[in-house]
């Protein structure tokens, strides 16, 4: 990622049009999240972002700020538009199931994804420090430093776990949560006796797996 710390601005913004739009609730990413996992520098940046709109700008003094304005409603009627527009194709297709089992959805996010990369390889879309305004030489950023040895220690909790629990207890909770997914009963209640009973996370998505699959868009 190209100079991280323009997202310092980038997340202003779009926390500040959160704001004034009125969102209910409010998530600041931090600058170097595409990267990895953020640090405390940027994890603080994020929080402080937050903290001067909320007690600097003045911004949440008043309710709706941007009601009235011409523009904001203009934009509101498009993405309704747009919206029924979606809505009445994925309707044609027989419901979103059908739609889902056609590839439609993973079909349209898809091709979003590769006209918005288009748009600003062939400079149709400004993106400030990678394709404007450029830095040659510029150094690698900081990242979060992974202990190597966190995941030898996760596994050996995870092994302790699993060997101080009632296993056969275990693989017949698992085989109810098989039973609920081939059928039609609730399969929440099985996998949380199955949890309980100190199955992991990664064997309860195993057991619907066996039933279900892996999702393959059909194409």
């Amino acid at each position: 990622a190209q100079q991280p710390l323009n997202n310092v601005v980038r997340v202003a913004l779009q926390s500040l049009a959160a704001v004034m739009g009125g969102t209910q609730s409010l998530h600041t990413n931090g600058y170097d999240e595409a990267l990895g996992l953020p640090t405390e520098a940027a994890a603080r940046i994020a929080l402080r972002t937050q903290q001067v709109i909320g007690y600097e700008s003045g911004v949440a003094d008043t309710p709706d700020p941007l009601a009235g304005s011409y523009f904001v409603e203009t934009l509101t009627d498009e993405v309704e538009r747009l919206a029924w527009e979606y809505i009445e194709r994925i309707d044609a297709m027989g419901g979103a199931v059908d739609a889902i089992e056609a590839g439609f959805q993973m079909d349209e996010i898809e091709q979003s994804a590769y006209e918005y990369t288009k748009s600003i390889d062939d400079d149709e879309r400004v993106i400030v420090g990678v394709n404007k305004f450029t830095v040659e030489g510029e150094g690698e950023p900081n990242v979060f430093p992974i202990d190597p040895t966190l995941a030898v220690g996760q596994l050996a909790r995870l092994k302790k776990f699993k060997e101080n629990r009632d296993h056969a207890k275990v693989a017949a909770l698992l085989e109810e949560v098989r039973a609920a997914a081939r059928g039609t009963d609730n399969i929440l209640i099985p996998m949380k006796e199955a949890l309980r009973a100190h199955a992991t996370l990664g064997e309860v998505s195993d057991a619907l797996r066996d039933v279900y699959g892996t999702y393959k868009p059909g194409r």
